[in-house]
C-alpha cells in the first residue's frame, strides 16, 4: 500500500501544469486547457476538496471524497486500469507494453553479459589473490563501474560511428519488410552498442561482489581440507566454494533487475532505444502522470519478485537457509 500512496503523489511534486505540458502550442486557449483538465481529470481535486486547480472556498466543499484523483487512481488499479496518457491519448498499459519487451531484450542481454564476465574474472580474481592479475583485475572492476553510464555511451557512440556500427534506434527504417533473419541480424546490430555500455557499467560490481564473496570461502577450514584431499582446482570451485560464494551475487542481481532501469533510461536516450526508460524520460519532460505512475509501479512489482525469486534461489544454492 505505501508503495502505491507514493507512487501516486511523488509526481504531484513536479513543477508545472500537466494540461500544458503535454501540448507545446502556445496558441492553446484557456477553455481548450480546461477541456484537457476535464477529459483527464486534472480539475478534481487531488485528495480533497482544497487541492484543486480552481480552489474552493471554505465551507462550500461539496465534492464527494471518493471523487478526487487519488481514489479514482485506487479504483482504477483495482480493476487493473493503469489510466490514458496524457500525451498520447493511449491506455498507459498499451504504451508501457510495446515499450517493455525492448527495455527486456536490452536488458536482459545485458544482464547475462555482465554477470558472464563479472561473474568468470572476480572468481579468477579471487584464486589468484595478491597477484598482479587480483591487483589488475580490482582496478579495472572499480574503474568500469565508477563510469557515468551516459558519458561511456557517449564515447561508444562516438565509436561506433567511426566503426559504421548503428547509432541510434532499434532497426533501420524500413527494414520491417526484409527477411525474418535479416530483421533480427538488423536489431542485433542496433543492440551492440547499448549492450556493451550496460556490460561494462554492470560488471565491475559483479566483478568485485564475485572476488570478496569467493576470497572468504576460500579461507574456510573445509577449503583447507579439500585442498589437503588433492581436489584439483575445478573441482574445489565447483562443487565447494561456488554454491556459497554465489550467495551475495544473487542478492545484487535481484536489486539490479528492478533498479537498473535507472540505467537503461540514461542508455536508451543516449542510443534512442525505444524502451521503457525512454519512455520515462518522455514522461517526465511531459509531465505525463499515468505512465510515470505505471512505470514506476511496474518497477516495484519487479523489484519484489526478483526479490521472492533471489529468497527461493538461497534455499537451493545453500540448504541452511531452510526454516523449520
Amino acid at each position: 500500500m505505501f508503495v502505491l500512496v507514493l507512487n501516486f503523489f511523488l509526481f504531484r511534486v513536479l513543477p508545472g501544469d500537466p494540461a500544458r505540458a503535454g501540448v507545446h502550442d502556445p496558441r492553446l486557449k484557456k477553455d481548450s486547457i480546461e477541456a484537457i483538465r476535464v477529459r483527464f481529470g486534472l480539475d478534481k481535486p487531488v485528495i480533497n476538496c482544497f487541492e484543486t486547480l480552481n480552489p474552493i472556498k471554505l465551507g462550500s466543499c461539496d465534492i464527494n471524497p471518493l471523487d478526487t484523483q487519488f481514489f479514482i487512481y485506487l479504483k482504477n488499479l483495482v480493476t487493473g486500469e493503469l489510466g490514458i496518457s496524457y500525451h498520447t491519448n493511449r491506455p498507459v498499459a498499451t504504451v508501457l507494453a510495446e515499450r517493455l519487451w525492448n527495455t527486456v531484450l536490452l536488458i536482459g542481454a545485458g544482464q547475462i553479459l555482465s554477470i558472464t564476465v563479472g561473474a568468470f574474472f572476480g572468481v579468477f580474481a579471487a584464486w589468484k589473490a595478491r597477484t598482479a592479475i587480483d591487483y589488475g583485475a580490482l582496478a579495472t572492476s572499480l574503474v568500469v563501474w565508477s563510469l557515468p553510464t551516459f558519458w561511456l555511451g557517449i564515447i561508444l557512440l562516438f565509436w561506433g560511428s567511426a566503426n559504421g556500427l548503428p547509432i541510434g534506434g532499434k532497426a533501420t527504417p524500413g527494414m520491417s519488410s526484409a527477411p525474418l533473419m535479416q530483421q533480427w541480424g538488423d536489431i542485433a546490430r542496433h543492440m551492440i552498442l547499448p549492450t556493451v555500455t550496460y556490460t561494462i557499467v554492470y560488471m565491475g560490481e559483479y566483478m568485485l561482489i564475485m572476488r570478496s564473496s569467493l576470497m572468504d570461502v576460500l579461507s574456510e577450514d573445509y577449503i583447507l581440507t579439500a585442498k589437503a584431499k588433492g581436489l584439483g582446482v575445478f573441482q574445489i570451485l565447483r562443487d565447494h566454494a561456488l554454491k556459497n560464494a554465489m550467495l551475495p551475487l544473487v542478492t545484487i542481481i535481484a536489486i539490479n533487475l528492478g533498479f537498473t532501469v535507472a540505467g537503461a533510461i540514461q542508455i536508451e536516450t543516449v542510443f534512442s532505444w525505444p524502451g521503457l526508460g525512454g519512455a520515462i524520460f518522455e514522461a517526465v519532460n511531459r509531465r505525463d502522470f499515468p505512465v510515470l505512475q505505471g512505470a514506476f509501479l511496474l518497477i516495484a512489482v519487479t523489484v519484489i519478485v526478483a526479490n521472492l525469486i533471489a529468497d527461493l534461489t538461497y534455499s537451493y544454492l545453500d540448504p541452511r537457509v531452510h526454516t523449520e
